[in-house]
């Protein structure tokens, strides 16, 4: 194509069209299918990871550009979310409040069109979609910083709640206020764990200005709307929603500082061939207790790729671990694994198999 300015602003003002137009196409199909899926189950969940996973990445094997393979995750992301919500409300539940980056991952995973709710505990997150009245919740297990979220973990012991997938969310700070200049912050608030994740550069850059804890970073950036001299530390969201300039980006003292999410569901996702199962025993109080018990993986040829610990609660000295292993429950080695497990132990629970992230 040749011409001038005008010429191609109009063909792509036609290819807009035509996008649209087959946007419209692919949403009259997926209501087709959402209304045979209420037909076949009336409780299932309409979000399928395996089905995402495989229209994304079968797009970006046929990408041949100049469009960057890089930008197809997101623009699908937010089709699939927004199609999603014509088949039925997407209710997510996290711990909030709004532009914590518990919510950005959300987000990162169930697009913008998804309906959420932020409630005050990981508690809170478990108990509303055990009650229904969310389709899945959103909970931090694990950062690259601080290291495990304990709560997360003692709430699998009594709740039935699957885990249905798993998100990894890269943690930057910034630090804002509303008129955006360095100088005139007098004081600077956050929660505790991003003052401690940028504790060195806020020393070298601001050693005479005083930090305060606050119960979230986006409380922080809400502080900031109606006081100039207040800076928060809070993710880019934050700055968006409440009006803020960004005065320095990515203040972490850790550049590769992620932070990994939980995804809960009443129900299991589809099998992907790319899963991983978690799982929650109690081994028999004897010498070699623990060895025995991870003998059966490396027997089977299994990568575990973690192990945790915590005080059963329920006996002195009694301890419960928490294992992720590469597979699908469904899988025979992870079947003849588990079952070999199963015999040496308390008692053992499968909290979930499901998509690895990719």
């Amino acid at each position: 194509m040749s011409g001038d300015l005008s010429d191609y602003r109009k063909e792509i003002d036609r290819i807009d069209d035509e996008m649209l137009r087959l946007l419209n196409e692919r949403s009259k199909s997926v209501i087709e299918i959402g209304k045979l899926k209420k037909q076949q189950d009336a409780e299932a969940n309409l979000h399928t990871p395996a089905r995402e996973a495989a229209i994304i990445e079968r797009l970006i094997r046929q990408n041949s550009g100049p469009f960057p393979s890089e930008a197809i995750r997101p623009v699908y992301r937010e089709i699939m979310s927004a199609s999603l919500s014509l088949e039925g409300p997407q209710k997510v539940a996290y711990l909030g409040p709004r532009a914590t980056f518990t919510h950005m991952a959300c987000m990162q995973k169930f697009g913008s069109s998804a309906q959420y709710i932020p409630v005050n505990s990981i508690k809170d997150v478990f108990g509303e979609v055990e009650r229904g009245r969310a389709n899945f919740g959103v909970v931090p297990i694990e950062n690259t910083t601080e290291g495990v979220v304990n709560h997360t973990l003692d709430m699998f012991i009594d709740s039935n709640l699957l885990i249905y997938g798993e998100i990894l969310q890269e943690v930057s700070h910034h630090l804002m206020s509303k008129s955006g200049l360095m100088e005139e912050v007098k004081k600077i608030h956050s929660h505790p764990h991003a003052i401690a994740q940028c504790r060195s550069w806020l020393e070298t850059n601001l050693p005479n200005v005083p930090v305060s804890e606050v119960a979230s970073t986006a409380r922080a950036a809400e502080l900031c709307v109606e006081n100039p001299s207040l800076a928060a530390i809070a993710s880019e969201l934050a700055a968006q929603l409440y009006g803020l300039k960004v005065i320095k980006s990515r203040i972490e003292d850790n550049m590769n500082n992620m932070t990994r999410f939980l995804i809960l569901s009443q129900k299991p996702p589809q099998r992907t061939g790319k899963d991983k199962t978690s799982l929650m025993l109690s081994v028999k109080d004897k010498v070699g207790a623990l060895y025995d018990l991870l003998r059966p993986f490396a027997s089977h040829g299994l990568s575990m790729t973690k192990i945790e610990s915590r005080p059963s609660r329920r006996k002195a000295w009694e301890y419960i671990f928490f294992v992720d292993i590469e597979g699908h429950i469904e899988e025979d080695r992870v079947k003849r694994a588990v079952e070999e497990i199963t015999g040496r132990c308390l008692f053992m629970k499968v909290l979930g198999s499901y998509p690895a992230h990719s």
